[in-house]
């Protein structure tokens, strides 16, 4: 406003009214050393773990390693501006992320920042990455199911909510897919899907991305991206500020499921940044405390008790492998940490087994407490049975004609690997799961050739809901299987499969 104007005396003198005057007190500090994305900085005495420091040109960074004469700083955006003797300012506050319903259906950074083009975020509020585990006596038992609707892992190893499912295999095994599948799968549940990207290449992320979109309700996901070329700093913290989101559902009494790809890129940039800040390595050049930032991680996922508001946060981190060595340094703190791990074999994958996740080294700690009756009822002997055909058909390659019963262990094995096995983003009903097994149990596939398999279990859905409506919605509200929809579920599959033998082409 020009000086001349008229209402430049009232202007000034309400500018004056605004102006807070008084000493100010200032942190200041400066950068010693900055290069990799670690910036080692003297003149900060009084900063705490994870404050947040704003360096001159802007740029942000958090202190990771207090040391006596100088402080380690991570740096959570570009530091190519920054150079040695910049002035950094402490703030007094440790890194905190947005939370909120605004977060639903957004593409984020570690920070809160879109990245999806759809404008700024107006969270509720803002809460600290680093928040303590809820105690023993805040807990409540993990009783109730996640239905991921991926056959092998719903009958076999059933998820419950507050559960810790590790999912470790090598690089390109398929993990990735399996958790979005599970994350699809509740596009009709009341669980918000968060995502957690760690290192992952671009194209991995957009392929996920697609997917919850095409597939699922995104309108109930978030999804948190901090890509390879992201600042390590925004790497380290992505898994924690992904946690604290998916708390605040959690502690308002929601169902939460969380699903950090990978752990493993987690644990290496943490190698990078203590090696950086010149932390002692151990183990493989890891430090000493790389077991403990994922154990306090993954101790926040947890079912709460009814006195805290009865929600859960349910987390699927993922660890990759090399050459199967599930005895590596990070996958075994990851194994000994989690209440249990999904593993996927590469030469499953290999073979066409998809999912391919290796039964005899898979394991769910909480046990079939968490699965669904009628799918228990359905199921019965079924990973028994699997793991006596394994080993069966191991033997009889050796040649030598088996003898009936054999045969006939041999024959229903089989069917049960080509019920197990399933298209990639397409979950399953728990009532289509219940009849599948029912079908396997049964024998009803045992005289259905085995190519057909794959067009009964597409067929399925549509045959029961055409031909035993009745017994879908008595599954579906009562959770029991019952003499009367057993006999309507039979007989809706008995149909299709007279149908699919005579569709048979003659040899």
């Amino acid at each position: 406003m020009s000086p001349d104007g008229p209402d430049w005396l009232s202007a000034a003198r309400e500018t004056l009214e605004r102006a807070t005057l008084g000493p100010r007190v200032e942190h200041r500090g400066r950068v010693e050393e900055i290069g990799d994305g670690v910036a080692l900085i003297s003149g900060l005495s009084d900063v705490r773990l994870d404050e947040v420091l704003h360096f001159a040109g802007g740029q942000v960074g958090f202190a990771r390693v207090l040391d006596p004469d100088r402080i380690g700083c991570v740096m959570l955006d570009s530091g190519t501006d920054v150079e040695a003797g910049d002035v950094v300012f402490g703030t007094g506050e440790v890194v905190n992320v947005p939370v909120g319903e605004a977060l639903l259906g957004r593409v984020i950074d570690p920070l809160g920042r879109p990245l999806d083009g759809k404008g700024a975020i107006a969270p509720e509020a803002r809460w600290p990455i680093e928040r303590p585990a809820p105690s023993i006596i805040e807990r409540d038992l993990v009783t109730e199911p996640v239905q991921t609707g991926i056959v092998v892992v719903d009958t076999l190893f059933a998820l419950g909510r507050g559960q810790r499912e590790l999912i470790v295999g090598d690089h390109s095994t398929g993990k990735t897919t399996l958790a979005v599948d599970a994350l699809i799968a509740q596009r009709d549940s009341d669980m918000i899907c968060i995502y957690v990207a760690v290192g992952q290449k671009t194209s991995s992320v957009r392929r996920a991305i697609d997917a919850l979109q095409a597939q699922g309700n995104f309108e109930r996901c978030i999804v948190l991206v901090a890509g390879s070329a992201s600042a390590p700093g925004l790497q380290w913290i992505a898994p924690y500020a992904g946690m604290t989101m998916a708390e605040y559902f959690r502690d308002k009494g929601q169902h939460a499921i969380i699903v950090i790809d990978d752990l493993s890129k987690h644990a290496a940039t943490h190698r990078e940044i203590a090696l950086l800040t010149r932390q002692s390595p151990g183990r493989e050049a890891y430090p000493g405390d790389v077991f403990y930032i994922h154990a306090r991680l993954l101790e926040r996922a947890a079912k709460l008790s009814p006195e805290r508001g009865g929600g859960s946060l349910t987390a699927l981190p993922i660890a990759e492998t090399d050459q199967g060595n599930l005895s590596a340094y990070i996958p075994t703190n990851l194994i000994s940490i989690t209440d249990g791990q999904i593993v996927l074999d590469q030469t499953l994958f290999h073979q066409g087994q998809k999912p391919a996740v290796d039964v005899g080294l898979s394991v769910s700690r909480v046990g079939g407490k968490t699965q669904a009756p009628v799918l228990r009822a359905a199921a019965g002997t079924l990973r028994l049975d699997y793991a006596q055909f394994l080993e069966l058909e191991v033997f009889t390659r050796f040649g030598g004609m088996p003898d009936g019963r054999v045969r006939q262990q041999l024959t229903r094995g089989a069917r049960i690997r080509e019920a197990l096995r399933q298209p990639q983003h397409q979950p399953i009903r728990l009532v289509d799961e219940v009849a599948l097994m029912l079908a396997v149990q049964t024998g009803l596939l045992d005289d259905l050739d085995e190519p057909l398999v794959a067009g009964f279990r597409a067929g399925l859905p549509a045959a029961l809901d055409r031909d035993a409506a009745s017994a879908v919605d008595a599954i579906a509200s009562q959770g029991r299987l019952n003499d009367s929809t057993k006999a309507a579920l039979l007989g809706a599959m008995t149909r299709l499969i007279d149908k699919l033998s005579a569709d048979e082409p003659t040899p």
